[in-house]
């Protein structure tokens, strides 16, 4: 059973990594404090995961026939990946990560079926795009309906407060019920984890990374990439949010990291481009082309190492 302690780690990285991209933009226009931030997505990644999680498993593991081996090679490639791009602050996706652990493992062996990965890659491409128009449709059409209640200032203030709680804790939903398979998908198919006991511990080990490591990227996300006030930030969250809860239904692990970053950048659009941090931005995109690339060569050597 040891090689689950790799899914474990490589939940608590995602947890890390993950937590800013649902609460980070509402901790940092200092309207929800850290610490009730991240109880709030530990109670809700668990959540999302159970009920939602089960629906990306087969997209995950299918890539590869894997073995407890492998599994335990892939985990540990993906999450020391995500640790690394943590401690640099950076936001990336660990659906990016685990693809391409096993994708690493799969030229290992030399034998791999890679059908599935084009659907893959048109859901990853389409998360940040998405997110991006999610953005600049909820951004007017809820600021129209805010300006229009009959309500003073300080009641607005609260309702957008009360909003930036409920959109995060959806976030959160959303969050474990699409990533839970990057967590522990490879080891449903190997037998060691039923589905739902790999739902558990993967939404598990989400949450512990959340309430344990999380506040380094949250520096990243919602501060130094644009300027966000609060009710920009409701809308960031709440686009990231139906965009990854759309791809949960599809089947298909994505990046909460694009997700949010594509509605930040809808909400620059709107706001006018000057108000985006390029330098932050340039080392976002960094980070999503590094990962795949680190956790691929991360993978295949360990896994040459130990079985080849």
């Amino acid at each position: 059973m040891y090689r689950l302690l790799s899914g474990v780690f490589m939940g608590w990285a995602h947890g890390s990594n993950n937590a800013a991209n649902v609460f980070g933009t509402a901790v940092f226009s200092k309207t929800v404090r850290y610490r009730t931030a991240v109880i709030l997505c530990a109670i809700f990644v668990i959540a999302g995961a159970v009920l939602e999680g089960q629906a990306g498993m087969n997209t995950i593991s299918g890539l590869v026939n894997q073995t407890a081996t492998s599994a335990f090679v892939a985990s540990l490639a993906a999450a020391l990946t995500v640790t690394l791009m943590s401690m640099l602050k950076m936001p990336v996706s660990t659906s990016q990560a685990i693809v391409g652990a096993i994708i690493g493992i799969g030229l290992s062996l030399g034998k791999s079926d890679f059908s599935g990965l084009t659907k893959v890659v048109i859901c990853w491409v389409g998360t940040p795009i998405g997110a991006v128009v999610v953005a600049m449709i909820l951004y007017p059409l809820l600021g129209r309906l805010l300006e229009s209640l009959p309500v003073n200032i300080f009641t607005r203030d609260r309702m957008i407060k009360a909003g930036l709680i409920v959109a995060g804790s959806y976030g959160a939903y959303a969050l474990g019920a699409n990533n839970v398979a990057n967590i522990t998908g490879v080891y449903a198919q190997t037998g060691l984890l039923t589905d739902f006991q790999a739902v558990l511990l993967g939404g598990g080990s989400i949450a512990l990374g959340a309430l344990t490591y999380s506040k380094n990227v949250m520096m990243t996300v919602g501060r130094k990439l644009v300027k966000l006030d609060p009710f920009s930030a409701l809308i960031t969250v709440l686009s990231e949010a139906i965009v990854v809860h759309f791809f949960a239904k599809v089947g298909v692990p994505v990046s909460t990291s694009q997700a949010i970053v594509g509605a930040v950048l809808g909400i620059g659009l709107l706001k006018g481009m000057k108000t985006i941090n390029n330098k932050t931005l340039i080392s976002i995109l960094f980070g999503w082309v590094g990962t795949p690339a680190v956790a691929l060569l991360m993978s295949f050597i360990v896994f040459r190492l130990l079985v080849v």
